[in-house]
């Protein structure tokens, strides 16, 4: 059996659990849709678009730390690693650090998996020699890797400061699962920075933010069975200080009631169902998150104005989990 094969026989999403979630979060006090759930087919697309927005500078900025400090990068690495990349995307980061890397094996995991599939197939036809699968899986659960990805050497990749979705909390959580399966963690983490800077970065003037926040409306309705109207929702980004981090809500321009099996929720003019955190941080409270979770940072990179901070951590494994 080849590693793609054994790949392909794994477990993929599951649609009943989603269903529960999204139910779950739409009665909740606090209304909310998980921001994984932002990601299907067209809200990938449309994320692409908000990553060459004047005002999202995030990814070009990791990119050019990434392109500048490539060679250190590998160095830190070493090659021969299983390169495991969470929240693939369109693998676009992965393909300038793959020459450099020479890893063993690249596995490129997503939510998404249309997506993730087509953008693979065009990765494979660019490295052959790589070998090469996708996990169409919620990483943010805990999840097993394939027994046949190498062992011994393995590295995951993290970038566009995805940890920030979470809670400080949820991301120990999160990193000390990681810290169970890797050798060396590979993570972008976007900094601090005036709050006029980040509420414009998620609230863009050609409304591409807007589009891909209430497009997961769209999903809840699809996936769920609900009837929301999406003309009657806007989307509505703030800067959260005292909690060091950019909100993402969608707002009701009316009261309504929505529908879906089983289920229903009443929403008042300007109610709001929150579905996306982006928490930022300073490298002294990201450093101490990383050893809380298992991992020393071990090599840092950022630009010249430190705006964007990437990092590569070894894990030790005498670290207590909590």
């Amino acid at each position: 059996m080849t590693f793609k094969e054994a790949q392909l026989q794994m477990p993929q999403t599951d649609a009943q659990g989603y269903r529960a979630e999204l139910a779950a979060g739409l009665a909740a006090q606090q209304a909310t849709i998980a921001p994984k759930f932002l990601y299907d087919a067209l809200g990938s697309t449309l994320f692409e678009a908000i990553c060459l927005l004047d005002e999202y500078d995030l990814t070009r900025t990791e990119t050019g730390i990434i392109e500048t400090n490539l060679n250190g990068i590998a160095r830190a690495i070493a090659p021969g690693a299983a390169f495991i990349d969470l929240g693939a995307g369109n693998c676009v980061k992965a393909a300038k650090l793959l020459p450099a890397l020479r890893p063993a094996a690249y596995v490129a995991v997503d939510i998404s998996a249309e997506f993730l599939h087509r953008a693979l197939a065009k990765l494979q036809a660019c490295f052959p020699a790589i070998p090469m699968t996708w996990m169409n899986i919620d990483f943010t659960r805990d999840f097993d890797l394939p027994d046949n990805i190498p062992s011994g050497h393995r590295v995951f990749f993290y970038p566009g400061s995805s940890i920030g979705n979470f809670t400080t909390q949820e991301a120990q959580v999160f990193l000390s699962r990681l810290h169970q399966k890797a050798d060396g963690l590979l993570i972008g983490v976007d900094l601090l920075k005036p709050a006029s800077a980040l509420e414009a970065a998620y609230d863009d003037a050609l409304g591409v933010t807007a589009a891909f926040n209430i497009n997961i409306l769209r999903r809840v309705n699809r996936d769920l069975g609900a009837d929301f109207d999406l003309r009657s929702w806007r989307h509505i980004a703030l800067f959260n200080a005292p909690l060091s981090r950019v909100e993402m809500h969608l707002e009701a321009r009316t009261a309504q009631t929505v529908h879906w099996p089983g289920g229903d929720r009443h929403f008042a003019k300007g109610e709001r169902i929150h579905t996306e955190n982006s928490y930022k941080y300073t490298p002294s409270d990201f450093f101490a998150l990383l050893a809380r979770s298992g991992f020393h940072p071990a090599n840092t990179w950022t630009d010249r104005e430190h705006k964007f901070l990437v990092c590569y951590a070894r894990a030790f494994k005498d670290h207590a989990h909590e």
